[in-house]
Order: structure tokens, then sequence, then C-alpha cells
């Protein structure tokens, strides 16, 4: 079965993805928070490792009232 959910994201369509900025993507690399890899020059981000920043991000805020 045919699924439109890409498996990788550049740094580009991850901050599109979670409308935030380079600045705020590379800080949560370099912290150990969103796993990436490279391939060649360019810096890739799988589905599992957004899917796993986007579930640790909720569960870190669980029980905060806004």
């Amino acid at each position: 079965m045919y699924t439109s959910v890409p498996l990788t994201y550049s740094i580009a369509q991850t901050m599109e993805a979670l409308n935030l900025s380079r600045a705020t993507i590379y800080a949560e690399i370099n912290e150990g928070r969103l796993r990436t890899y490279k391939v060649g020059r360019r810096r890739m981000v799988s589905h599992d490792a957004l899917a796993n920043w986007v579930k640790a991000r909720e569960s870190e805020t669980q029980g905060v009232v806004a």
C-alpha cells in the first residue's frame, strides 16, 4: 500500500513541518533531542525521528497548564 508520508525530511522540510526556525532545529539536533543522519553533505531527518521528537515534546508538557 502506498502512503504519501515521506520517509525522510531535509532540514528545510523539517522546519516547515514543525513550523520552527533553522536555529531551533539545529539547537534540537545539537542537544541530541532530534536524531539526524547525513547523506553526502545533506542532513536528513527520518519520519520516525520526527515523530519521536514530537512525542517527546508532548510528554514533557503533560500536566503543564498553559
